[in-house]
């Protein structure tokens, strides 16, 4: 039996959900790095796919400013 919300399966609601939080989390170590000067988009991206190793460069990275 397959559960329809709006016409979507509750599997791809709950991937959406979870796409959106890995996408704003993916923003925290990018905020970080654009204060300090560095690539906001850089970061992202790198932060998309290996995050906690993107959260420690960001913070451990030297000001630009």
């Amino acid at each position: 039996m397959e559960f329809n919300l709006l016409g979507f399966t509750i599997s791809t609601i709950w991937a959406v959900f979870v796409l959106i939080i890995w996408i704003g989390i993916a923003f925290w170590p990018a905020r970080v790095a654009g204060r300090k000067g560095h690539s906001f988009l850089g970061y992202f991206i790198f932060s998309l796919f290996f995050f906690p190793l993107a959260l420690l460069v960001a913070y451990l990275a030297p000001d630009r400013l």
